[in-house]
């Protein structure tokens, strides 16, 4: 009778291990294929507007709001040509908005990292009295939005004497620059970052005769990348995409930043009125290189958030 069982449930084993088999080979297949829909699926509708900014740049305005009612709007068909391109050019000295830009974001990010890091070394790594209200200060600055500090700010910036001694720092670079150099944000991630670096080392280049300046720049500055990474991207993006600041205490149009100019298409007292076709190829032009930027140095972004985000 043993010998019988044994047998059976032998013979059962062999005949349900490959069904068992084929369905766990079967979820291991489906689970990722799921996750790759669900990805492209995401992709596609976050993705659609930009696909439509880039559409509607080669099409005429009249073809732009009569393709609203089918999918022909995200599709380049019909009447393409580079007209709208041409256009902006034309009517918006777009050459000089985007050295403006240019000039002002990468000015922003290089003195932002060297102020931003050198106040979180000090409150991280030199201990003096009061350090941690300096501290809880730096952080309660971060509740407080731009806008309630941008009238008293323009104030400031036009009271205060300039380099050259004339008052005031109304259209100027300066003014769109240094304004925004500290950041109570830039300075807690750096000092999140540096306070896991061990300061034993700090304690060995004390002992070799070193100030605290040179284990800045030699010890501490070195070993943070990705916190240096992370800052100079979040500080990048919001002094590429400044409107408002820019938009009060600049008047001059050479130097003006690209994202004042899309007011020029908005104009109606030049008879030009409003086209937005010329205002889709002006957006596709300030969006896809940052956008490419991005793209480029998505997994080092990734990366530099993630290793930054957890220090401390």
């Amino acid at each position: 009778m043993s010998t019988v069982t044994s047998d059976h449930l032998g013979h059962v084993a062999d005949t349900v291990r490959p069904e068992s088999h084929t369905a766990g080979e079967r979820r291991a297949w489906l689970r990722p294929t799921l996750v790759m829909i669900l990805r492209i699926a995401l992709c596609f509708v976050f993705g659609l507007p930009l696909i439509f900014m880039i559409v509607s740049s080669f099409k005429p305005d009249t073809q732009i709001f009569g393709d609203l009612d089918s999918w022909a709007a995200f599709l380049p068909v019909g009447s393409l040509s580079m007209d709208n391109y041409t256009g902006v050019f034309g009517r918006v000295p777009f050459a000089t908005f985007m050295i403006n830009s240019v000039f002002i974001s990468i000015s922003t990010v290089v003195l932002g990292l060297l102020v931003n890091s050198m106040a979180a070394f000090a409150l991280s790594r030199i201990e003096f009295r009061g350090q941690k209200v300096v501290i809880g200060i730096v952080l309660a600055t971060l509740i407080v939005p731009f806008e309630t500090m941008a009238l008293p700010l323009l104030w400031w910036v036009n009271t205060i004497p300039y380099f050259d001694g004339s008052q005031g720092w109304l259209d100027t670079y300066a003014v769109q620059i240094i304004p925004f150099l500290a950041n109570a944000f830039s300075i807690y991630l750096f000092y999140q970052y540096f306070d896991s670096i061990p300061k034993e080392l700090d304690e060995a280049a004390t002992v070799d005769g070193a100030g605290w300046f040179r284990i800045y720049r030699s010890i501490v500055m070195p070993l943070s990348g990705p916190a240096i990474a992370t800052v100079a991207i979040l500080t990048f993006l919001p002094a590429w995409n400044s409107y408002l600041w820019p938009l009060m205490v600049v008047q001059s149009e050479e130097l003006r930043p690209v994202m004042v100019g899309i007011d020029y298409f908005k104009q109606m007292g030049s008879g030009a009125g409003v086209s937005w076709g010329q205002i889709m190829a002006y957006a596709s032009m300030i969006t896809v290189p940052v956008l490419a930027l991005f793209v480029a140095f998505q997994k080092a972004f990734i990366n530099s958030v993630a290793s930054s985000g957890v220090k401390g």
